[in-house]
């Protein structure tokens, strides 16, 4: 199995760009074996990756309460 340590260091918008290139890779059909088989490992490692920075960012994500003549009062999640 490759090495894809560096792939947790990434902003999900470098991830993702990866991912767009291997996915392309595979898709042409143009690697051999053994590179298809390495940039899909990366790719898997990398998709988890932005699973997880998306978890990540949507945990985050609050609404903003307001109160009846409309001034914030608090947070509450966004989901609530």
């Amino acid at each position: 199995m490759a090495d894809n340590d560096d792939v947790k260091t990434l902003s999900f918008e470098a991830a993702l760009a990866q991912l767009e290139e291997i996915v392309g890779k595979l898709e042409s059909g143009r690697a051999p074996l053994a590179e298809s088989i390495a940039i899909y490992e990366r790719g898997e490692a990398l998709k988890k990756h932005c699973e997880a920075l998306l978890q990540a960012a949507e945990a985050r994500i609050e609404k903003i309460t307001l109160s009846r003549d409309g001034k914030p009062t608090g947070t509450e999640p966004l989901d609530a």
